[in-house]
C-alpha cells in the first residue's frame, strides 16, 4: 500500500499540500493514522531483528521502509509551509497524531521541517478544546524522544497550564497510555519507568510547579500517587515474589555447595587428611589448573555468590517499597541479586563437571555428553535471565532524559 502512495506522490507532488474537499482528511493525516496502526502492530523485537530469515519479518521491514519514505517525502513538502496556513495546521496536527499513536520518529521528522521554516509554530496547538503545546502533549503521552528533541532545540514552554490547571509536571504524573505500559513486561519495571519520567520532568520545570495545584486542588505528586496506587501494589507483589523464589534457590545452592566442600570427590587420604585427588594432573599441558582445583574454586565461588544473592534478596524483602525506591534502589539490588545467582548456578555446574572428570578419568565417552548437557543448561539460564537483567539495566537511569547536549546531538 505504501509503495503505491509513494508512486502517486512522485507523479503528483501537489497532493501532499493541496487542500482536500470538505469532509475529506488531508493525505498526511491519513498516512500517519495508517502508519500508526501498522507500526504499533508490527514492532519487531531485538531477537527478530537479528534473525531475519522468516518471510513475515522481511515483509514487515520492507513495508516499514516504504511507509517512512512516504512520510519523508511529505516532510520535504513542508519546507514552504511559511506561506500556507493550512499546511501549517495540518503539519502540527500530524505531529500530535504521531505522538498520540506512539511514532516518535515521524513526529520528530515533521518537527524538524517545521523548525526550519517557522520555529514558533512548535509552540502552538491546533485543537481549540486542548490548549496544550506539542511539548506538553509529548510529556502526557510519554514520548521521550519527541520531548527531548523539543527541549534540546529550546522549542518548549517549561511552565504552561491547560484548561484544567495542570502544568507539565501534572501531565507527567498521570498514568501512561496502556499500549505503552504493555510494552514493559512486569509491574516493577512499569513503575520504575513512570517514576523516572516524573523525576526527569520535575528537574526541568520551575520549582514552584511542584507545589502548584490544579483545579481539583491536587499537586503533581498527589496526582502521581493517586494514578499509580494500584501499580505500586502490583510492583511490590512482583518484586517480593521474585525475591522470595530467588532466595529459595540461593539457599538451596548454599546448602549443597557447603556440604560438597567437606565431602570432596574421592574422599581424604587416611594418613595425611588431604583429598585423594588433590594432585590430579590437568587434562592437557595447556591447562594450568587441575580438575580438582577447578572443583574447589568453582565450589567456593558458587557458595559465596549464592550467599551474597540471598542477602541482597533479603534486603529487597525488607525494603519499604516507596515510589522512589523503584527508581534506583530496588532495581539495582535486583540486578546484583540476579547476577550473583546466575554466577552461582553457572559455577555450580562447572564444579559438577569437574567432579565428573575427576571421578571418571579416562572415560571421556561418559564425561563429554554430560559436560555438553551442562553447557546447554547454562545457555538456557542465560536466555532466561539475561533479558531481565538487560531490561533492568536499561531502565535504571544514569542521566536525565532531558539533556540538551545529547538531545541536540
Amino acid at each position: 500500500m505504501f509503495e503505491i502512495a509513494l508512486d502517486l506522490l512522485n507523479k503528483f507532488p501537489d497532493l501532499a499540500t493541496n487542500i482536500p474537499p470538505q469532509g475529506y482528511i488531508p493525505i498526511i493525516l491519513t498516512l500517519v493514522k495508517t502508519l500508526a496502526s501498522f507500526v504499533r502492530g508490527s514492532r519487531l523485537g531485538r531477537w527478530r531483528l537479528w534473525i531475519c530469515y522468516s518471510k513475515r519479518t522481511y515483509d514487515l521491514q520492507s513495508r516499514d521502509v516504504d511507509a517512512r519514505e512516504v512520510v519523508s517525502f511529505l516532510c520535504q513538502k513542508l519546507r514552504d509551509l511559511e506561506h500556507n496556513q493550512f499546511v501549517q495546521n495540518i503539519a502540527v496536527e500530524a505531529i500530535f497524531l504521531a505522538i498520540k499513536n506512539g511514532i516518535p520518529e515521524i513526529a520528530i521528522e515533521i518537527a524538524v521541517e517545521i523548525a526550519k521554516a517557522k520555529k514558533d509554530i512548535l509552540w502552538t496547538s491546533t485543537d481549540p478544546e486542548d490548549s496544550r503545546t506539542i511539548f506538553a502533549y509529548a510529556i502526557a503521552h510519554r514520548q521521550e524522544k519527541v520531548a527531548s528533541f523539543l527541549y534540546g532545540h529550546k522549542a518548549v514552554k517549561l511552565y504552561d497550564t491547560d484548561e484544567y490547571g495542570n502544568n507539565n509536571l501534572h501531565l507527567a504524573a498521570k498514568l501512561a497510555p496502556q499500549f505503552q505500559l504493555d510494552r514493559i513486561s512486569d509491574a516493577a519495571s512499569q513503575l520504575q519507568s513512570e517514576v523516572r519520567w516524573f523525576k526527569s520532568v520535575e528537574e526541568i520545570v520551575p520549582r514552584f510547579c511542584n507545589e502548584q495545584k490544579n483545579k481539583d486542588g491536587e499537586t503533581p505528586y498527589q496526582v502521581f500517587v493517586k494514578e499509580h496506587k494500584n501499580m505500586l501494589k502490583e510492583a511490590e507483589e512482583w518484586m517480593k515474589k521474585t525475591a522470595e523464589s530467588s532466595t529459595v534457590i540461593g539457599a538451596l545452592i548454599i546448602t549443597i555447595m557447603f556440604a560438597v566442600a567437606f565431602t570432596v570427590p574421592g574422599g581424604n587420604d587416611e594418613n595425611t587428611g588431604f583429598p585423594i585427588f588433590l594432585n590430579t594432573t590437568a587434562p592437557a599441558e595447556s591447562f594450568t589448573v587441575t580438575p580438582f582445583t577447578l572443583f574447589i574454586i568453582s565450589d567456593a565461588i558458587s557458595l559465596f555468590t549464592a550467599a551474597s544473592s540471598v542477602l541482597i534478596f533479603l534486603g529487597i524483602l525488607s525494603a519499604r517499597y516507596a515510589y522512589e525506591d523503584f527508581l534506583i534502589s530496588l532495581p539495582i539490588k535486583l540486578i546484583f541479586g540476579l547476577s550473583f545467582l546466575f554466577i552461582s548456578i553457572a559455577t555450580m555446574t562447572v564444579a559438577f563437571c569437574a567432579t565428573l572428570y575427576v571421578m571418571l578419568r579416562g572415560q571421556q565417552k561418559e564425561v563429554i555428553p554430560i559436560t555438553v548437557l551442562a553447557g546447554i543448561l547454562i545457555m538456557c539460564l542465560v536466555l532466561m535471565q539475561l533479558p531481565l537483567l538487560l531490561k533492568n539495566m536499561a531502565l535504571t537511569p544514569r542521566r536525565n532524559i532531558f539533556d540538551r547536549k545529547t538531545a541536540t546531538a
